[in-house]
């Protein structure tokens, strides 16, 4: 193994036929274990580390799964995206891969394990926004939202009041503890908080998931954390929903930036696989506008639409539309 070779394997999704699995691949990454303290000097420096990386292009990569082997190569920025059908059906529930980085000869460099996540086939599937869907972030503006991440930890990051609740709800909504309706998040945030915002959603006790984020950036764009990739956002989305034809999808998001442009484009394009739409309402300034999205798409298309200023309205319209059981 070359101990300056880094995989990254993030959680992965999909079905037998139709199975995806995302990773980076670095020359260097700096060593990022979180001490999770109330010290604004640690926090800041332990952001910094998850920026200081150095990707590797171009690489062989190889992916391992039961048996079957798939081969590969890194993007310029070090990131591999594995799409593959599996040889035998693959059950409900998580998946173990191995994914490893390949030198001359296909000696190994660096590997890595991983999950792949198959959603047991429920009715509903829900995408959600994080940054001030989910977290508060204040992603509108750049000053609040690095004070945000400078000087608070994982798991001094705050969530909405009722976030848990309402999402916890949604996993079980027409379905039970054994067979949980799959979450994927989607977000503008970049590949290299990754693991903060796992801890983070864990720590908040939030369903686990399958996230998916934005093209990693190195240290000197720190201050662009957030800022970019919305129309990557609605590509993700999209793929998301091709790759699952049996379920309905319930997507959550804020006003804070283009979610509302982006769900609505969305239903627009598969009103048939969307049952809902909610957006909380995070800047008052664009609610006239963000209601008038909702409104037109609810009219034209018989979507679902919820415009809420807190996650226990979302809760209140949920139960009263039947999507969450009482």
């Amino acid at each position: 193994m070359n101990k300056s070779v880094n995989v990254i394997v993030y959680h992965g999704y999909g079905h037998t036929h139709n199975l995806v699995v995302y990773g980076h691949v670095f020359r260097f990454k700096a060593k990022n274990r979180q001490v999770y303290s109330d010290n604004l000097f640690t926090n800041i420096i332990h952001l910094i580390k998850l920026f200081i990386l150095k990707p590797y292009p171009f690489i062989k990569v190889r992916l391992q799964f039961y048996g079957q082997t798939v081969y590969g190569h890194t993007e310029y920025d070090g990131f591999f995206r594995f799409e593959w059908e599996a040889d035998k059906n693959v059950i409900a529930g998580w998946h173990g891969v191995k994914v490893a980085a390949l030198g001359q000869n296909d000696v190994v460099l660096a590997e890595d394990d991983g999950l792949v996540y198959v959603p047991h086939i429920t009715q509903f599937a829900f995408v959600s926004d994080i940054d001030d869907t989910i977290m508060i972030s204040h992603s509108a503006t750049i000053g609040r939202r690095l004070r945000e991440l400078f000087i608070k930890n994982p798991r001094t990051r705050k969530t909405f009041a009722d976030t848990r609740s309402l999402y916890n709800k949604l996993a079980l909504s027409h379905t039970d503890l054994g067979h949980p309706n799959p979450f994927f998040y989607v977000s503008s945030s970049e590949w290299n908080l990754y693991n903060y915002l796992v801890e983070t959603f864990r720590f908040n006790g939030l369903p686990e998931g399958t996230f998916l984020l934005n093209q990693i950036k190195r240290w000197r764009d720190l201050i662009k954390t957030g800022k970019t990739g919305h129309d990557g956002k609605l590509i993700r989305v999209m793929r998301i929903l091709e790759a699952f034809p049996n379920q309905k999808f319930v997507f959550f998001g804020d006003n804070s930036q283009q979610d509302p442009l982006i769900y609505t484009t969305i239903a627009r394009k598969y009103p048939e696989k969307i049952a809902a739409i909610y957006i909380r309402n995070i800047r008052k300034e664009k609610e006239v506008e963000t209601r008038r999205l909702l409104d037109e798409i609810e009219k034209a298309q018989g979507i679902k639409t919820c415009l809420f200023d807190k996650s226990s309205d979302a809760i209140e319209y949920a139960v009263m539309t039947g999507l969450i059981s009482v």
